[in-house]
């Protein structure tokens, strides 16, 4: 039944973090201690205070970066330099998801709210680089983040992604409403579902679930 919802996607469009690795593999946590350290070195705020501005940034603007541009005119480039300079040592590569991911009809990229160079180290230590045909960081949205609407409209031109004919992955639920009020499939990526007219679908195991689709 899964299979035949997807019969007419021709692109394929995957979120990075906690989406194309597991969440056990906890990298972002390396990713968010590092943000932290920058909120706390640029506003001047001890770490507890720097941590809540994170995440109220994280909500209210969609990214930290986003937050820090927005009310400290930050540097983008430095910080994700800075912030993904991180141990890749927990993820291992799934020859499998690979497989899957290769062989979906049509283009397959990755859109993440992390930074392109990063993404592509990720995709090297879990042995995916190969299954995609590009890769677009926040960088390429002009440093807009998901889920403005925008950000995933500048992508989609510059990527060439036809919308009538797309599925997105995501374990963010906030990053799917603009996919799916462009006309795109949805699938919510996590350990638990969430529940929204924006959310087509779910799964705790993406390469399971790809495999439904072969």
């Amino acid at each position: 039944m899964v299979k035949q919802h997807f019969s007419h996607v021709r692109h394929w469009v995957f979120d990075l973090d906690n989406t194309l690795y597991p969440p056990a593999a906890r990298l972002f946590d390396q990713i968010e201690r590092k943000m932290t350290d920058v909120v706390m070195r640029v506003t001047g705020t001890g770490q507890a205070e720097a941590n809540t501005l994170r995440k109220r940034w994280w909500l209210d603007h969609g990214t930290t970066l986003a937050g820090l541009m927005a009310h400290h005119k930050l540097d983008p480039d430095a910080y994700l330099t800075e912030v993904h300079d991180i141990s890749f040592d927990a993820l291992e590569p799934d020859p499998h998801l690979a497989e899957l991911i290769a062989n979906l009809p049509g283009r397959k990229i990755v859109y993440t709210n992390g930074s392109a160079p990063y993404a592509a180290r990720v995709l090297e230590a879990r042995g995916l680089e190969a299954a995609f045909d590009a890769i677009y960081g926040v960088e390429h949205a002009n440093y807009r983040p998901k889920p403005e609407p925008l950000a995933f409209e500048t992508v989609f031109t510059l990527s060439g992604t036809e919308t009538a004919t797309a599925a997105m992955f995501e374990d963010d639920p906030r990053n799917l409403a603009a996919p799916h009020a462009m006309g795109m499939r949805t699938v919510h990526v996590a350990p638990e579902r969430a529940e929204g007219a924006h959310i087509q679908h779910h799964t705790n195991d993406l390469t399971e679930f790809l495999a439904r689709l072969a």
